[in-house]
C-alpha cells in the first residue's frame, strides 16, 4: 500500500518524536504520554474537520478519549487568543480558521445489546453527552445505536421479548421449540435488519470519512474481535473473552458482559470509504504486544486492525509504551545513546528466551548471529558470564533479610501489595524487629459489585432478625461502641477460616458491614438500622448492573474492601491500626479520574510519612502516565509528597522500592532485586486471596489475560519470571544452591529500588511530559 503524505499536524509530532523512518505495514506516530496523545488526535480531527466540514465521522468511547475530548474543547473555546495561536502555530496549523462542527454527520460505533440509552454506561449515553451535546453537533445528523427504538417482534420492548437480557444467537439457525422462542427468533432477525438499514445509512452517506477508535487486547476496533471477517458489516454478535473481561467495568462484571451481545460497525463499513482519515490510537505497555502484531503482520482475521492496510489515510497513534515492542522501537533502543550493563542484560536474557536454550550452552556463535548481542562492544563469552553474575547479584540482594525497619508498603487499590510484593513483605514481618505499615490509597469501591453488596446486606438483616449480631444491644454501641474491636470482626472471621465455619466467616463480615453503617449513616438504633439497610437494598436492587452508586453507598463498598485487606496482613498478626485506609479524594469513580491535588490527596500521605518515619517505602511503579491511571496518579501523589518531606528530614538512607503486578511486568534486565518465591508462598497468595478478598474471589473483573481471580494470574506470572532465570542460570542454580531458600524456589518477583533522587526523577519524568500542554 502507498500512503499518502503525513498531515501538517502529523508532521509537527514526527519531527518532536525525533523518528524519521518507520519499517511497519501501516504508518505510526509515537508521543510521549497519554496526554500528548490525546492531543495529537485532537489536532488531527479539527484538521480534517477544517478540510470536511460537512464530513462522516466515528469517534470512540471509554476512558482512551479523555484528552481527545479535553483537548477539542480547550482548543475550540480558546481559538483566538494569542496563546492558542502561538500553540497552534507550533503544531502545523498556523493560520488555520476555528473549524465549524455543526455541520458533521456522526456515526456511532458500538453499543450492548440490549441496554437501555437512558444508563450511564450506555455508549448511547457517552456519544450523547461528550460528542453530540459536548462538541455541538446536530442531532439530527447522527447516526446512533438506541436499543428503545429497535423494532421487535409484535412491536414489543426488549424486555418483554428477552427479559433476562440474555439472547441466544443460535436461533438464527434452528428451529424455535417454543411460543416464547419463536418471538425471540423473530425479534432476532428485526435487529439484524435494522443492522443492515444502520450500514446502508453509513453508506448512503458516503461511508465514515473520520474514523477514530482504540484497540482492544485481541485487537479488537470497534467490537470487531479477534477472527472477525474483514469485510464485514453492522451486526448483531458476540465477543470473546478478552472483550467481556474489558466490558466488565462499564456493565457491572463479567458475570453480565459475558452474556450480553453488541451491535457493532464492521470491519468492511470502517473501510468502504477509501479516503477515510482512520486512526487507532493506544497507550501503555499493555497494548504493547497487540500494537506490535497489528502493524507486523499482512492483513489477517485473527489481527483485525490490519485491515487498515487496505486505507491510504491510515494511521496508528501512539504512546512510546504501546510503542515498545515494535522491532523499530527495539533497534532504536540498542542503537541509540551509549550501550549499557543494562542492554547486555536485556539482548542476553532474550536470546536465552528466543532460542529456549540455557545461558551456559549459549555459543560465541548465537550471540553473532542475534541482531542485539553482536552489538555488544568486545563481544565474547564473558558477556554472558557478566549477566549471570549480576543477575546472581540481584538475587543475593532479594533474600537479604530486613531488620530493624519501618515499612511502609503503599498499593493504589486493595490487592495491589499482595499481588505485587507479598512474598516479600512475608518476610519482613518474620522479624519482630521490623514494623510494618499496609497503606492502600484509595477506596476501591468500583470493585464491588452490587450482588455482592446485596448478599451481604440479605446476610445481615436475615442475622439481625436472629438476633446473632448481639453487638448491637450494647447500650453505648450506637453512640460510641461501634468505633471499638474493629480487630476483632477481623479475628472472628480469621479464627474460623481456621474452623472451616463458612457461616461464622459471614458473620465476621456482617459486623464489620453493620459497623460502616453505623458510621457512615450515622443510625441512633437498631431499628434505624434495619431501616437504613432495607432502603440500601431496596436502591440496589432497583440499580442497573454497572450503575453509579450514592457516595454513602460507594464508602460502604470501599469499607469492605478495607476489612478485606485487613484480613489479608492479619495472617501475620498485623493489627488495624497498622492497615491505612486514605480514600484519596480524586478517585470518585467517574469515567475521567481528576489528577490529584495538593492539599487533598498529597498532604494525607504526608502526614502519615512523618508519623510513621518509614526506611522503606514500597509502591506500584508504572511505565507510563496511562491506565489503569489510578496507579500513575498515586504515584504522583507518594512523589509529592516524598519530596515535600525531603525538604524536612535527611532521606539520603531512604529505600523506595517499585513494584509491577497483573497490569505490567519488569523485565529483569531493569529490576535491582530478584525475590525468590517458594510453593509455600504460592499456596499462602491463593488462599488468603480465596478467604480474605470475598468480593474478588469470583473475578467479576479479571484480566483480559486470565479468566479467573487475579491471585491466579499473579502465580502464573511469577512462575514464568522463575523460568525467564532458570534459562539463564541454570535450573540446577536452584535446586543444587547451598541456601534453602533457593532451592525452594518455584517463583520470582522482580522489584526495582530507588533512593529518593532516582525516584523523583522518575515521577518528575513522567509528570514533565504532560507539561507544556493547556489542559
Amino acid at each position: 500500500m502507498h500512503y499518502n503524505p503525513l498531515s501538517k499536524v502529523e508532521n509537527a509530532f514526527a519531527r518532536i518524536s525525533g523518528i524519521e523512518s518507520t519499517s511497519t505495514l501501516t504508518p505510526y506516530i509515537i508521543t510521549e504520554d497519554f496526554p500528548k496523545l490525546g492531543l495529537l488526535t485532537s489536532l488531527r480531527f479539527l484538521e480534517w474537520v477544517s478540510e470536511n466540514p460537512e464530513g462522516v465521522i466515528s469517534l470512540p468511547t471509554g476512558k482512551t478519549p479523555e484528552y481527545f475530548i479535553k483537548y477539542t474543547h480547550f482548543l475550540l473555546e480558546n481559538w483566538g487568543k494569542p496563546e492558542t495561536k502561538i500553540f497552534l502555530e507550533k503544531y502545523g496549523l498556523a493560520g488555520l480558521a476555528k473549524p465549524d462542527l455543526s455541520g458533521l454527520h456522526f456515526v456511532q460505533i458500538d453499543e450492548f445489546y440490549p441496554i437501555s440509552p437512558l444508563q450511564h454506561n450506555s455508549f448511547f449515553n457517552y456519544v450523547s453527552e461528550y460528542y453530540i451535546k459536548g462538541f455541538g453537533l446536530d442531532p439530527a445528523k447522527a447516526l446512533l445505536i438506541n436499543s428503545d427504538e429497535i423494532e421487535l417482534c409484535q412491536g414489543k420492548a426488549y424486555s418483554e421479548i428477552f427479559p433476562d437480557y440474555i439472547i441466544d444467537l443460535s436461533l438464527r439457525y434452528r428451529e424455535a421449540k417454543s411460543e416464547e422462542e419463536e418471538l425471540k427468533k423473530a425479534s432476532i432477525f428485526r435487529i439484524d435488519q435494522w443492522c443492515s438499514e444502520y450500514e446502508q445509512k453509513i453508506r448512503e452517506k458516503g461511508g465514515i470519512g473520520f474514523f477514530l477508535g482504540g484497540i482492544g487486547p485481541d485487537g479488537h476496533i470497534a467490537f470487531n474481535t479477534r477472527g472477525s471477517d474483514l469485510y464485514s458489516t453492522t451486526r448483531l454478535t458476540q465477543t470473546n473473552f478478552e472483550t467481556q473481561a474489558v466490558a466488565a467495568g462499564d456493565l457491572g462484571g463479567i458475570e453480565i458482559s459475558r452474556n450480553r451481545l453488541v451491535i457493532t460497525i464492521g470491519l468492511g463499513s470502517i473501510t468502504y470509504n477509501t479516503d477515510a482519515v482512520a486512526i487507532i490510537f493506544a497507550a501503555g505497555e499493555a497494548k504493547a504486544e497487540i500494537v506490535k502484531a497489528s502493524l507486523e503482520n499482512e492483513m489477517d482475521t485473527v489481527y483485525p486492525a490490519t485491515v487498515l492496510q487496505r486505507l491510504k489515510n491510515a494511521r496508528f497513534y501512539l504512546t512510546s509504551g504501546a510503542a515498545c515492542r515494535l522491532n523499530d522501537a527495539v533497534e532504536r533502543f540498542y542503537k541509540t545513546g551509549e550501550w549499557t550493563h543494562a542492554k547486555t542484560e536485556r539482548a542476553i536474557i532474550d536470546l536465552c528466551t528466543k532460542l529456549n536454550k540455557y545461558g551456559h550452552h549459549l555459543t560465541l556463535e548465537d550471540l553473532e548471529n542475534d541482531p542485539w548481542c553482536k552489538l555488544i562492544p568486545g563481544l565474547d563469552l564473558s558477556a554472558v558470564e557478566s549477566v549471570v553474575e549480576s543477575v546472581k547479584l540481584k538475587i543475593g540482594k532479594g533474600i537479604e533479610r530486613d531488620e530493624n525497619q519501618v515499612i511502609y508498603h503503599t498499593g493504589p487499590h486493595h490487592d495491589d501489595i499482595m499481588l505485587g510484593i507479598m512474598p516479600y513483605t512475608n518476610r519482613q514481618m518474620r522479624s519482630l524487629t521490623n514494623d510494618v505499615h499496609y497503606a492502600v490509597m484509595t477506596s476501591g469501591f468500583t470493585a464491588v459489585t452490587n450482588h455482592f453488596l446485596i448478599s451481604v446486606l440479605d446476610d445481615t438483616l436475615a442475622m439481625m432478625e436472629r438476633d446473632e449480631i448481639q453487638m448491637i444491644f450494647y447500650p453505648d454501641f450506637f453512640r460510641e461502641g461501634y468505633i471499638y474491636k474493629w480487630d476483632k470482626d477481623v479475628y472472628h472471621f480469621l479464627d474460623n477460616v481456621a474452623r472451616h465455619n463458612d457461616y461464622e466467616k459471614r458473620r465476621g463480615l456482617c459486623h464489620r458491614l453493620v459497623r460502616s453503617a453505623v458510621e457512615i449513616w450515622k443510625v441512633a438504633d437498631r431499628f434505624e438500622l434495619k431501616k437504613v439497610l432495607n432502603q440500601i437494598n431496596r436502591l440496589l436492587r432497583e440499580s442497573y448492573d454497572g450503575s453509579k452508586n450514592p457516595p454513602e453507598i460507594q464508602t460502604l463498598k470501599g469499607m469492605l474492601r478495607e476489612f478485606e485487606e485487613e484480613l489479608v496482613w492479619a495472617y501475620y498478626g498485623v493489627q488495624v491500626k497498622n492497615v491505612h485506609h486514605l480514600r484519596l479524594g480524586f478517585y470518585k469513580g467517574e469515567i475521567f479520574t481528576e489528577n490529584p491535588e495538593k492539599d487533598r490527596d498529597m498532604l494525607p500521605i504526608l502526614e502519615q510519612l512523618r508519623s510513621i518515619k518509614p526506611g522503606i517505602i514500597s509502591l506500584a511503579l508504572d511505565p507510563e502516565g496511562s491506565g489503569p491511571d489510578t496507579h500513575y496518579k498515586v504515584l504522583q501523589a507518594i512523589a509529592g509528597a516524598v519530596k515535600e518531606w525531603s525538604r524536612e528530614t535527611d532521606l539520603s538512607n531512604l529505600r523506595i522500592l517499585g513494584y509491577r503486578n497483573v497490569w505490567y511486568k519488569f523485565h529483569p534486565a531493569e529490576a535491582d532485586m530478584i525475590v525468590p518465591v517458594s510453593l509455600n508462598s504460592l499456596a499462602v497468595l491463593e488462599k488468603s486471596f480465596a478467604e480474605s478478598y470475598m468480593s474478588q474471589v469470583n473475578a467479576s473483573f479479571p484480566s483480559f489475560e486470565y479468566d479467573g481471580p487475579f491471585s491466579a494470574l499473579t502465580r502464573k506470572t511469577w512462575v514464568k519470571q522463575l523460568k525467564q532465570i532458570q534459562l539463564l542460570l541454570g535450573k540446577n542454580y536452584f535446586y543444587e544452591n547451598e541456601k534453602a531458600l533457593l532451592r525452594a524456589t518455584h517463583g520470582l518477583v522482580y522489584i526495582r529500588e530507588m533512593n529518593v533522587e532516582q525516584f523523583v526523577a522518575i515521577a518528575d519524568e513522567l509528570k514533565k511530559l504532560s507539561e507544556g500542554t493547556p489542559v
